[in-house]
């Protein structure tokens, strides 16, 4: 039986530096990442004992190839200071990333990694304390090993977190780093004069403060599930949102469907329901002499597009992934990121963040779909073979919903799916399409023998 009921002891908390010595620099933050709030972002993956090194000799080779790594990726083993202007910046000064080694009375087997609240927060996933990085590696009692990994998410999104990780995982084989990281900010000073678009106010707003932390378990709080959905679910739904040639990506058909989902959980048909679709501008503002594949940091934009409950429960999954579509073609231009960094330009040093987090009264739900396509799963490689399970967990708290697919581990179209949803539409999801959400267990994976 799945359990989130074990002990987990810390063998050892350290902290582990880069290797070389490093001259104390500031490195400011670019507009895009003053975008966003104080909020941490949380990465597993665990692997079975697959390896004949000892425990201690393998969290010896993860400690050593992590004080290598950070010599490129300097900026993790520092940390966030307020400057003269109450804006963060990045203190590069080697403080180091705070480490632990610990063990877990439980098999991997056993973990209960559907309810991840109950399992991996602040027990195999570490809660950051410090710096811009923490790092938890947790033999299991099976001899697994499980690598928790949490980052201030004001400085680096998930292209940068999997860039990182690659890197970590080539140093630990004494294989060269596949892709430098850049930290080049002047690749988005802001235009002179600034060119805001007005319309960016629609999507963006002042952050007055942080929504409280919520505490009690009931059906208004969010929770966090992780399913697994197989690969011919995801090619369905992308078959029907698709129509008169025009091909969906699995990305806009699966928001489409939640989408759907969650308005017709709802009971008042005028209550609306905010989807709000994550977008990666580096591809967007690559040209061709300048690449941000490398670049470390965020470069993301948050559109949203909302419709009432009995708009969307009476529309067509077709219907609805059109609206999908229209919203990430909002921010599919370079024009729109270049706006975006002027837009917080004339507005510094005020705060902003993403209109979609701000929930109305009249929202029956409001949630955010990033999606994880890229998560190296296979490339998690530290001399032991790629992981068996691997997912992002980021409760970031609040009233809107956070969901983050990516590849299952056997490269064969399987998504798994983290979801921080209110509990009763998590509940409703399950009972309306518990044939496409299926709860994540090692039933999936092959780990109950």
């Amino acid at each position: 039986m799945n359990s989130g009921s074990f002990p987990v002891a810390i063998k050892r908390s350290e902290v582990v530096a880069a290797m070389l010595p490093l001259q104390e620099h500031w490195l400011p933050m670019s507009n895009l990442d003053l975008l966003l709030p104080p909020l941490d972002f949380g990465i597993f993956f665990c692997y079975k004992n697959m390896s004949s090194e000892s425990p201690e000799n393998m969290v010896a080779e993860l400690k050593k190839s992590l004080a290598q790594v950070l010599v490129s990726f300097y900026p993790l083993a520092g940390e966030i200071v307020a400057n003269g202007d109450g804006e963060p910046e990045i203190l590069c000064n080697n403080r180091g990333v705070d480490f632990a080694h610990a063990h877990a009375d439980v098999e991997l087997k056993h973990i209960d990694f559907y309810r991840p609240h109950l399992s991996l927060h602040a027990k195999l996933v570490p809660i950051k304390m410090h710096g811009l990085l923490s790092v938890q590696v947790t033999e299991l009692k099976c001899g697994g090993l499980f690598i928790g990994c949490t980052f201030d998410h004001r400085a680096a999104d998930a292209h940068s977190a999997n860039m990182f990780l690659t890197a970590w995982a080539d140093t630990a084989k004494s294989n060269p780093i596949k892709q430098l990281p850049s930290f080049r900010r002047s690749l988005f000073n802001p235009r002179r004069p600034p060119q805001p678009h007005k319309s960016l106010d629609e999507f963006y707003a002042p952050l007055l403060s942080m929504p409280p932390p919520q505490s009690a378990e009931d059906d208004d709080c969010l929770t966090s599930r992780i399913y697994y959905i197989h690969s011919d679910e995801i090619d369905g739904l992308q078959s029907q949102s698709s129509h008169d040639g025009t091909r969906r990506s699995k990305i806009e058909s699966f928001s489409a469907f939640l989408w759907k989902t969650l308005a017709a959980a709802g009971a008042d048909r005028s209550k609306t329901v905010k989807l709000g679709i994550v977008v990666d501008g580096r591809a967007r503002l690559s040209n061709g002499t300048t690449s941000l594949e490398s670049y470390f940091g965020n470069v993301l934009s948050v559109p949203y597009v909302e419709a009432s409950v009995g708009e969307l429960q009476t529309t067509s999954l077709r219907g609805a992934a059109d609206m999908v579509r229209g919203c990430i073609a909002t921010a599919s231009t370079a024009e729109h990121f270049l706006s975006l960094i002027d837009w917080m330009e004339v507005r510094r040093p005020k705060p902003a963040v993403v209109k979609v987090y701000c929930k109305d009264e009249n929202d029956e739900a409001a949630v955010v779909v990033s999606s994880g396509k890229r998560f190296p799963m296979q490339e998690l490689d530290f001399g032991w073979g790629g992981p068996d399970i691997g997912s992002y967990h980021f409760p970031w708290g609040g009233e809107t919903g956070y969901v983050m697919p990516v590849p299952g581990p056997h490269g064969n179209g399987d998504w798994i799916v983290y979801m921080n949803l209110k509990k009763k539409h998590l509940d409703f999801i399950e009972a309306r399409a518990a044939h496409v959400f299926r709860p994540f267990s090692s039933h999936y994976f092959n780990l109950a023998n």
